[in-house]
């Protein structure tokens, strides 16, 4: 770490890295407790991979916004720490694999010279805030969200309120009501409208709360017609503070938002979001949009000249791939990248082109593709031969045989059977035996590994999760078929029907009588979902129920997608081993940690942060000692009452009121330089207290 600790400017950041630094070798001392750990790196976006060893590091970048600077740097990062790979995920990060878990805080230091973070790229935090590809060129889009999305993700970057939430948090902006960005599947999903009061136009959003995909997807629940913008981070503050509280912690597969609102009602939900409003130190937020209003500049450059050969070819490009901006005379290219998959020699030649012909700005997409925006439309020949070059002028962006697939078997611990492998095999099957599919952009295909859904597949039209089937003795590795999914529009959106599991082999033949059946029956004008809807999900099981059978498998049927040996349902190697110590003690630690970032906070006169410093430190530390007596802390609030009933009214604790009382004036008083200290100073003693008590527990036992 010596090497670049005088490297980074900021503090606030150059500290974050040492920290993890410090705390990669306590815990391979064995010094803190393996899930603590885990829960740390997560925070800043280091990943146990499938492979015994290795780290997956997941590089955070908000609405997938990069310029050719941030892209070569991530290149040689590749280069340097990974294998020179780029992954494009669905939430608009980019993944790199295979690194050393010792060598992460250098990677990130390196990262950082361009202004790219890893911080809360995973774990229980907010993750990525995605938007429309096409925000702030879009034709039809009343505002550009982009200053939205940019906002959101600055404002809670560290944010102490969103560090150690029971799960993930997703966000997202569409620009339209196309709803690109998927609001329905998210934890809050914001769509830009304009409202016209006494002929003043306001910007604002409508808001859904409360979706999600996984093994239970649930549809988001509407929440605001009609958000004035300057409420939209102080709103999105109330809900996180609800989920952190409230929020399930002990049950994993529980402990998602959907799930908390599913328990509460979104009516009672609100209201706690509502009572949170004297806590929040913005009452309101004025987003600076200026930054993102700039006049579109591009070199002044000559331009050589080029000759089209194949006439046919480079207008069916610029028909699948060429996007017209609301920017006159400038266009975006969309790039198809095959499983969202590129290496940093084309990486570093995209971003010099984009760089010195364009406006030195791409967006990495939702499906897991690159968009080239700011491009002189005179310039699109140009464009095209070079592009050519690199293997990135293939039609079809964003079209049928654009699959969206996520990592799988590859890399995820997760996977269940290969998702990538299949996706090629569908691919091949579009290009080679139906063409017209690369400009179908009606149908969606999208795969996932296992039931998560990181690939999307069940909110798609059709979606393929793996799975594995038990043929006597051994296993074959599957896919469950699932169609009539999608997006409607403005917030709305379903789900896809679960049809047939299949063998993986036969995936493609699936796909095969899917798409002719389709080409024989549906009506002229007739959309997919239309079509489904009016064959209904039982014609389309029979269609496909025969793929079911494992009486007569071949032999290669046992083998997954890209293996030569037969298939194994194995879940990968667990995460980086440490030495299992005191979780109560580590705890208790941490308690202390709390505090002094609070103490730190309060110096800047950051006195909200200061403040949910203070309390996330009571409350771990009423956590340690639930758990020192094997008391259940689910969440939050069930800590802060079981606190209450099993050491405050025993008085094994002593305090001068009720723990509720303490716990909650975070709630009660407004974030003042006074209640900050105040709140501090009682965090204090409660730790000391509590300090006290554990260590004759420990005195007694021993």
């Amino acid at each position: 770490m010596q090497s670049f600790r005088t490297e980074i400017e900021n503090p606030v950041v150059e500290k974050d890295i040492l920290e993890l630094d410090r705390k990669i070798q306590l815990f391979k001392e064995g010094k803190i407790d393996e899930e603590r750990f885990r829960s740390l790196r997560l925070a800043r976006g280091v990943y146990g991979q499938r492979q015994f060893g290795v780290q997956m590091i997941r590089i955070k970048l908000p609405y997938g916004k990069l310029t050719s600077e941030q892209l070569h740097r991530i290149s040689d990062v590749s280069d340097e720490y990974s294998r020179g790979r780029l992954h494009i995920t669905t939430r608009q990060d980019i993944q790199i694999h295979h690194v050393n878990l010792d060598r992460t805080p250098e990677l990130w230091a390196q990262l950082e010279k361009d202004d790219i973070t890893l911080r809360e790229a995973c774990g229980n935090a907010v993750r990525n805030v995605t938007a429309s590809e096409t925000a702030g060129i879009d034709r039809n889009e009343p505002f550009d969200v982009s200053p939205y999305a940019e906002a959101t993700f600055s404002f809670f970057l560290r944010n102490p309120i969103c560090q150690e939430m029971g799960r993930k948090f997703k966000m997202s902006f569409s620009g339209t009501d196309d709803d690109t960005a998927i609001s329905f599947i998210h934890d809050l999903g914001f769509i830009a409208k304009i409202k016209t009061e006494n002929g003043v136009a306001k910007k604002g959003f409508k808001v859904v709360l409360g979706g999600g995909l996984g093994s239970q997807p649930r549809h988001a629940d509407l929440i605001y017609e009609f958000l004035e913008e300057d409420l939209l981070i102080p709103t999105i503050e109330g809900v996180l503070r609800i989920f952190d509280r409230f929020g399930e912690r002990a049950k994993r597969a529980k402990a998602r938002l959907k799930f908390l609102v599913k328990e509460i009602g979104i009516e009672a939900f609100l209201q706690l979001v509502s009572d949170e409003i004297n806590a929040l130190e913005n009452k309101t937020f004025k987003v600076d949009t200026t930054p993102f209003e700039q006049e579109i500049t591009c070199n002044e450059v000559t331009i050589p000249s080029v000759k089209i050969e194949d006439e046919a070819a480079y207008t069916e490009w610029k028909e699948t791939n060429v996007i017209p901006q609301k920017q006159k005379d400038f266009v975006a290219i969309g790039i198809k990248v095959h499983l969202g998959d590129f290496y940093t020699p084309k990486a570093r030649l995209l971003a010099d082109l984009v760089k010195k012909y364009a406006a030195n700005e791409i967006r990495l997409t939702l499906r897991q593709n690159i968009l080239i925006r700011h491009v002189k439309e005179d310039r699109l020949p140009f464009f095209y031969k070079e592009l050519q070059k690199l293997g990135f002028a293939k039609s079809g962006y964003n079209s049928t045989s654009d699959i969206t697939a996520c990592p799988g078997t590859d890399t995820c611990n997760l996977g269940i059977s290969s998702s990538t492998g299949i996706a090629v095999a569908l691919e091949k099957v579009l290009e080679q035996e139906y063409p017209s599919y690369s400009n179908n952009k009606e149908i969606d295909i999208k795969i996932s590994g296992c039931m998560n859904a990181c690939g999307q597949h069940n909110m798609a039209h059709i979606g393929f999760q793996g799975m594995s089937i038990k043929v006597g003795q051994l296993q074959a590795p599957a896919l469950q078929v699932l169609i009539g999914g999608g997006i409607l529009g403005d917030g709305k959106g379903r789900f896809s029907d679960k049809l047939v599991k299949i063998p993986s082999k036969k995936g493609p033949e699936a796909l095969r009588i899917l798409l002719n059946d389709i080409e024989a029956n549906q009506q002229k004008e007739e959309t997919f979902l239309g079509y489904y809807d009016r064959q209904g999900k039982m014609y389309f099981y029979d269609l496909l129920k025969g793929l079911s059978d494992t009486t007569n498998l071949a032999p290669t049927d046992f083998i997954d997608w890209g293996h030569s040996e037969n298939y194994v349902k194995a879940i990968g190697v667990g995460e980086c081993a440490g030495v299992v110590i005191d979780l109560i003690a580590t705890l208790l630690f941490e308690s202390e940690e709390k505090i002094t970032n609070s103490e730190e906070a309060f110096k800047e006169n950051q006195f909200s942060d200061s403040i949910y410093h203070a309390y996330t430190s009571i409350v771990n530390t009423a956590k340690a000692l639930l758990i020192s007596e094997n008391i259940k802390t689910n969440t939050q609030a069930g800590i802060i009452s079981g606190f209450q009933e099993h050491f405050v009214q025993t008085k094994k604790i002593q305090l001068t009121g009720s723990f509720e009382t303490l716990v909650f004036q975070i709630k009660e008083e407004a974030p003042t330089k006074s209640f900050a200290n105040s709140y501090l100073k009682e965090a204090k003693l409660f730790y000391q207290k509590a300090d006290a008590f554990r260590k004759k527990q420990v005195d007694y036992v021993s």
